[in-house]
């Protein structure tokens, strides 16, 4: 993967969505939920302070996480879909 995030953003790519409901019925794709879930790939280096301090992120590179319907934005790097957001954005890490 070609990108490196800069200050507090995180790199995250979204979990497989299944195609198949709970109850055995085939979703087309525009029934299909994305999800909300989705492992670490890449973080910046840090959150800038006002006293020019950097503060590490919390989230590291592998961590499974979960973040809002509307997080981020999605972009493609080297043909794959992934979600560029801040580290605020995140509302907490699986396991």
């Amino acid at each position: 993967m070609n990108i490196r995030p800069l200050y507090d953003n995180v790199v995250v790519k979204r979990e497989e969505q299944e195609a198949v409901s709970a109850g055995g019925i085939v979703l087309p794709g525009s029934a299909k939920e994305q999800p909300n879930q989705g492992e670490v790939v890449a973080v910046g280096e840090g959150q800038h302070l006002d006293n020019g301090d950097v503060r590490a992120l919390q989230v590291k590179v592998g961590d499974k996480v979960v973040f809002g319907n509307y997080s981020g934005n999605t972009i493609k790097v080297d043909g794959e879909e992934l979600i560029i957001m801040r580290e605020n954005e995140i509302f907490g890490v699986i396991g």
